[in-house]
């Protein structure tokens, strides 16, 4: 088959959870001998037209020159080209700014849309801009001909508001078997002597919450934040935090040995996701065999069920992060990685795309 991904910044993954996902997607049906073409900005920084196998179509982005609305410029861009091309399958990814052009994507090719996390929730948007996702969600839904929810929270949200069926994929992971402890060198750190959090710089990932429990915890260990600080609120969050030399920004990490071992390491790893479906970097953690601390949500514990720590304001990190715990950690640890091994490896996630792809293409 003929298969296209949109609605991401590109492949190899230099952003965010979408990217990775198409990244590791589009390589495995390569590998089962699907032809896949992955629509790339044309800032992105990998510029040749095929990666491993996968084929890569850049499209105009303005996002450089007009900020955040220059995504629904490339989204347009995307699909227009798309309308050219001869493909099966369109596996739209997110819906926040494409849904819009819903009305322009081709007709013969089957238009599948992953549908994210509940976009309209997140608080850095307006009460307008908010309005709009609730719109957009929508529009998605009914410019597509299936869809995706990547947790069982998002699937009973289509069902109940829009009755609308949809098939839960989640995300997957590869179980981490390679710690090296040279690496907390670098950092100059020791092994549960820190604690970390990975995630971009917004509101509703409880970021602000998390390090607000650290100041007023007894920890004194570092605790590290990991991604882009450029936005407005990652500006907001140094500042604020800037007395605490504690608490190390180390900005955007992607090189997922370096991740992995981070979060192998770390006394705590804070998950502190509310509005999204099945976070990757909440898999990641899982496989990387990280003692799981999470917001307590719907999303989190389908996934993690017993086996996390949870917090729901800083009062409740605080207290985590005073008392010991340690009994915990080797139990929660087994049964994460004993769930990576048997619900969400990459191979079953991308036969269980593949079976979805076959079956609506007859």
């Amino acid at each position: 088959m003929k298969i296209a991904i949109i609605g991401t910044r590109g492949i190899p993954n230099h952003y965010g959870g979408f990217e990775q996902f198409a990244e590791y997607l589009s390589l495995g049906l390569v590998n089962k001998d699907h032809e896949v073409w992955v629509y790339n900005s044309h800032l992105h920084p990998y510029q040749e037209k095929s990666w491993k196998g996968v084929n890569i179509i850049h499209c105009k982005d303005m996002e450089d020159k007009v900020g955040t609305a220059g995504q629904f410029f490339y989204d347009l861009n995307c699909i227009l080209d798309a309308r050219k091309r001869n493909f099966d399958i369109i596996l739209q990814l997110g819906y926040t700014s494409s849904s819009v052009w819903g009305g322009l994507l081709p007709e013969k090719p089957i238009i599948i849309t992953n549908m994210d996390g509940l976009e309209w929730k997140r608080s850095k948007f307006s009460k307008k801009v908010q309005y709009f996702l609730k719109k957009a969600e929508k529009w998605a839904i009914n410019t597509s001909d299936h869809l995706v929810a990547d947790s069982v929270g998002i699937q009973q949200h289509l069902k109940t508001n829009f009755n609308v069926d949809s098939t839960y994929i989640p995300y997957g992971a590869h179980v981490f078997n390679s710690p090296n402890k040279e690496l907390l060198k670098t950092y100059k750190l020791e092994e549960h002597q820190y604690s970390i959090l990975i995630a971009r710089m917004e509101p509703e990932n409880n970021i602000e919450t998390i390090l607000d429990g650290y100041h007023k915890s007894e920890n004194e260990n570092p605790f590290l934040v990991i991604g882009k600080t450029e936005n407005e609120f990652g500006t907001y969050l140094k500042e604020k935090f800037k007395e605490n030399n504690k608490i190390q920004f180390l900005g955007g990490i992607y090189d997922i040995e370096v991740l992995n071992n981070l979060r192998y390491y770390a006394g705590f790893y804070f998950h502190g996701h509310s509005v999204g479906g099945t976070n990757p970097s909440l898999l990641e953690a899982m496989s990387s065999g990280a003692f799981i601390v999470a917001n307590d949500n719907i999303f989190n514990k389908s996934i993690l069920e017993k086996e996390a720590l949870y917090f729901l304001n800083s009062d409740d990190v605080a207290i985590i992060l005073t008392e010991t715990i340690e009994d915990k950690r080797e139990h929660f640890v087994a049964n994460n990685i004993q769930k990576i091994k048997t619900l969400y490896t990459w191979d079953k996630i991308i036969n269980d795309y593949e079976k979805l792809f076959i079956k609506l293409a007859k």
